[in-house]
């Protein structure tokens, strides 16, 4: 009788269920800090975006020697609000459409006197919260 040596074509189960846990291991250590490193992106990025804002609303006052009421907000930048009240206005508006955050949230615009205020609500949408939800404001962006 002969014997025939058979060869090993693939991994057994055993094998696999190895791998597979190591990977999972490695991904259970490996996927939060990917996480929180793709939440700060998001935060930087609305703060760049808050900055730019801010720009626009000061090219605004610089045309018209006010900032737009609260209520007129970006809806000022997209086209004049009052002509008697804005007769400056530049002929292109300062924006071309209503600027929205990192989560697709529409920004909210404040007057506050003499100057703005620019709020993100995060990446839960709503007012208030912690961490990643917490609100991102333009006057917390530059510090």
């Amino acid at each position: 009788m002969k014997k025939t040596k058979r060869l090993r074509n693939g991994f057994t189960l055993i094998e696999l269920l190895i791998v597979i846990v190591i990977l999972g291991g490695l991904a259970a250590v490996v996927a939060p800090g990917l996480m929180d490193a793709a939440d700060k992106a998001k935060r930087d990025t609305v703060c760049l975006k808050m900055n730019d804002l801010k720009k626009r609303f000061e090219m605004f006052k610089l045309d018209n020697g006010v900032y737009p009421d609260t209520e007129e907000g970006f809806e000022a930048l997209l086209g004049n609000p009052d002509a008697e009240k804005y007769p400056n206005y530049r002929p292109q508006p300062y924006l071309r459409e209503m600027p929205k955050d990192a989560w697709k949230t529409p920004f909210i615009y404040i007057k506050k006197g003499d100057d703005i205020e620019l709020i993100s609500f995060g990446a839960d949408r709503k007012e208030g919260g912690e961490d990643n939800n917490k609100d991102i404001l333009l006057s917390e962006c530059n510090k």
